[in-house]
């Protein structure tokens, strides 16, 4: 439950974002544009008033950067329009059973979606995407499945992919169970979680149940390579360059092969996975792996639906309750799931 001043300062900032657009701008400052994209303005307000209270992803102590997306995440976190049930359940994972919580919207129809948080592998939790996952629930009309996944450096690599693995195996082998369709359970994650979601679309496509189509918000694809969004926009757009080296170290045991489709999946097996719905950010220093891998899945045959929100920052789903076109965009990509439910049905 959030604290007094946690929920005074997320009052705060919602209704400082809802300002009118000229008092937006002049509060912001200057139009800041890169690669032919204009950020938007209340994304550009919300960093400045990270930077003035000396908010940094990805550095120092884990636990208190653990405590600190928490809150911030609840401080903008998008919320379902309509009542949403919330239950907490054990699946399995690579090693031992899994915490994991259940949204199920009024007009849920057996559509399903297992959701693994982003973080850098190292942070984030159920607590942080919570209002991510009611509002996808809400808005895709699906029920939601978020994994609670082992995380770095308590457990390093593979251990995320393995977890995440062996949840949507057990939720598809219990589909009765949980009272969702079979024929439609979608895998769907952020940042690191769209990582893993993506690694689990290539490692079950050959399952007698597969998953029926992945959801990639702003996804972490590649460790091999760094692509050219990573030096363009290394600093100023709260992910960093900095901040993923941080996340990286810790993930990435010494050794690893870093071209493993289990940590990289855009050197992986695509054909033949789920359809893809691939989102990314115009000022996110992953926006160019992203889309290598949208792009790679289109090579490889699979049914792909890209899309780059031009003005919007890497995280933009949690953001999604405080800045208008990261609503838009979370809309956006939770009716492309829909869709694609509504052609199995």
């Amino acid at each position: 439950m959030a604290s007094l001043s946690e929920s005074f300062e997320a009052g705060a900032a919602r209704g400082m974002l809802g300002l009118p657009a000229a008092m937006l701008r002049i509060m912001a400052g200057k139009p800041v544009v890169r690669d032919g994209h204009t950020l938007d303005v209340q994304c550009q307000l919300l960093l400045k008033i990270m930077r003035l209270r000396g908010v940094q992803l990805g550095a120092g102590n884990v636990e208190t950067q653990r405590h600190q997306m928490v809150a911030q995440s609840s401080t903008l976190a998008p919320r379902a329009h309509g009542r949403v049930e919330v239950r907490e359940l054990v699946v399995a994972g690579g090693d031992d059973s899994l915490a994991a919580r259940c949204y199920r919207p009024e007009d849920a129809d057996g559509a399903a979606i297992v959701f693994y948080h982003g973080g850098g592998f190292v942070l984030g939790d159920l607590d942080s995407h919570d209002g991510v996952c009611r509002a996808l629930a809400d808005r895709a009309r699906a029920t939601v499945i978020s994994i609670d996944y082992r995380r770095a450096p308590e457990h390093v690599a593979p251990a995320a992919a393995r977890d995440a693995i062996a949840a949507f195996r057990d939720i598809a082998a219990r589909a009765d169970d949980f009272e969702i369709d079979a024929r439609r359970i979608a895998v769907a994650g952020d940042s690191a979680g769209g990582n893993l979601a993506a690694v689990v679309a290539q490692q079950t496509k050959d399952d007698t149940i597969p998953p029926s189509a992945q959801l990639l918000l702003y996804p972490a694809v590649d460790f091999a390579e760094d692509k050219p969004s990573k030096d363009r926009l290394a600093t100023g757009f709260f992910l960093e360059k900095t901040s993923m080296d941080w996340f990286e170290g810790h993930y990435l045991p010494e050794g690893c092969d870093k071209r493993d489709p289990m940590v990289s999946p855009l050197r992986g097996e695509l054909a033949g996975v789920a359809p893809a719905i691939v989102i990314t950010a115009g000022f996110d220093p992953l926006r160019d792996e992203g889309e290598a891998y949208g792009a790679a899945l289109e090579t490889a045959g699979v049914t792909t639906t890209s899309r780059r929100e031009a003005g919007l920052l890497h995280g933009f789903a949690n953001f999604a309750g405080g800045v208008e076109r990261a609503r838009e965009a979370l809309d956006h990509a939770a009716d492309a799931l829909r869709a694609r439910f509504d052609a199995i049905s």
